[in-house]
């Protein structure tokens, strides 16, 4: 069935020439994680070109928008997650031209179980080496630290860790992985050079955090087309996503401080 879903997704949607869908595609990266990946580079060359080592700066990737404000930065954190999912909304939209919806890439309930327990097994292949590449990256000087929250000790800060985690990984695999490789494989694209496209991507859109966050990134951006491209589904790479970015949230909000191995600021 995967196979089935891979080769249907190599044939344009009935109607639509191939500029279409190479201009649609254009537009739903510039509206989204593309723009990511332009603000991540300038990010980076501020980094660069700043006084000190790359090590001293800090990256936060959760942070307060109303300090000292409570329910006004309640109200913007969610304001931020729901917004940042429209692009989904867009992607799910253009896909039902095709008669599928999310369906065609996987992101559904037909197969909740499966999803969860792949998702979970690859979470746990992936975090450890994850966090020593970072700890080396950062140790040797290619790194930013890397803060992932830095909310105030409010009763809503780990629910809305939790829920940018799982936001960060609909985003990122529906549109990096699901959306973009039917629509490189429609537009003609090698199935090498649209891996190479989407690992790249995905490291360009962590460029912010320093060379190790590029260089990391993209390789699992490789694991994860090639465990696509073998389950057909971005639903066990969703769930694979929410459960790394779950743990390095709440784990940095509970550990931070507390031992000597976590870097912090």
């Amino acid at each position: 069935m995967a196979e089935q879903g891979l080769r249907d997704a190599s044939l344009p949607p009935g109607g639509l020439s191939r500029g279409v869908l190479r201009s649609e595609t254009l537009i739903v990266l510039a509206l989204s994680l593309g723009a990511s990946a332009v603000s991540a580079f300038i990010s980076f060359v501020g980094s660069l070109t700043k006084p000190g080592s790359l090590k001293e700066q800090a990256a936060t990737l959760n942070g307060s928008y109303a300090p000292g404000r409570p329910w006004l930065d309640l109200s913007w954190q969610l304001f931020g997650i729901a917004t940042a999912l429209v692009p989904v909304v867009l992607v799910a939209h253009l896909l039902m031209r095709e008669g599928a919806g999310l369906r065609a890439i996987g992101f559904d309930r037909t197969r909740p179980w499966s999803d969860l327990g792949r998702g979970t097994l690859v979470a746990a292949g992936i975090g450890s080496a994850g966090l020593a590449f970072y700890l080396a990256a950062r140790a040797s000087g290619f790194n930013l630290t890397v803060v992932p929250e830095s909310l105030p000790d409010v009763w809503w800060k780990y629910p809305v860790l939790i829920l940018s985690a799982v936001q960060n990984s609909v985003l990122e695999e529906v549109i990096v992985v699901g959306y973009l490789l039917r629509r490189l494989g429609q537009l003609g694209w090698s199935p090498m050079a649209a891996l190479m496209a989407s690992a790249v991507l995905r490291g360009s859109y962590h460029l912010y955090q320093g060379v190790g966050g590029f260089i990391g990134n993209m390789v699992m951006g490789v694991v994860f087309v090639l465990l696509y491209r073998r389950w057909g589904r971005v639903g066990p790479l969703v769930v694979a996503h929410a459960l790394l970015d779950i743990v390095a949230f709440v784990g940095y909000g509970l550990l931070a401080g507390r031992v000597d191995w976590l870097p912090t600021v």
